[in-house]
């Protein structure tokens, strides 16, 4: 349940979470209002699946790479920024994903604020008739966890930084916004942020 991306198998929503994927021009993916469709992960497309959503006139190109991909007949650009012809309505409720929980959770140890090495633990043990749930499951390092076992928070003797629960999708589109993926291109900046609160 854990590890289901809760996906509906729509083209439009299926974003790339492979890295190795995208390390050669990933397109940033725009719905039809040229807001990004998620920032959680960023809704990223290799260059092979944005060339065909162009060949399938099912989006627009707003912005473009200096590469070029040819084929017998043509040569196309490669698409940096695009954005769909048709309207994706957001998720109402948030994926219970590892992914999301990580995200949730800033990447970072729920016990000991770590951040490297991490995995996920049910505060209250599933031995102990714990569910998987937003509610019941936190990121936590691997000594945090190994040190945790199927014992209560009491008897490990550990604390929460802050009790889980379930994030709502403006939580996790905020959270996204501050752990960018490791590169973006500057073509994506005018579509990144332009829909963030502005200071006064």
């Amino acid at each position: 349940m854990l590890d289901d991306p809760n996906v509906d198998g729509d083209f439009r929503s299926q974003f790339v979470r492979d890295p190795a994927a995208l390390r050669r021009n990933p397109a940033l993916v725009l719905n039809a209002d040229y807001r990004p469709l998620s920032y959680y992960p960023l809704s990223l497309w290799p260059w092979q699946e944005t060339i065909k959503a162009v060949c399938l006139d099912r989006v627009l190109i707003l912005a473009e790479y200096d590469e070029v991909v040819r084929s017998q007949r043509e040569t196309i650009r490669i698409p940096s920024v695009v954005v769909l012809k048709d309207y994706v309505k957001p998720r109402k409720r948030v994926a219970f994903t590892r992914f999301n929980l990580f995200l949730r959770d800033e990447f970072c140890c729920q016990y000991c604020g770590s951040r490297g090495d991490l995995t996920f633990d049910h505060v209250v043990p599933r031995s102990r008739g714990g569910t998987t749930a937003w509610e019941n499951v936190v990121a936590a390092c691997s000594p945090c966890n190994l040190r945790k076992a199927n014992k209560s928070l009491r008897a490990s003797g550990l604390r929460l930084k802050r009790a889980p629960r379930r994030p709502t999708t403006e939580e996790m589109h905020a959270i996204g916004r501050r752990f960018p993926p490791n590169h973006l291109h500057v073509s994506w900046m005018d579509y990144l942020y332009w829909d963030a609160e502005l200071e006064s």
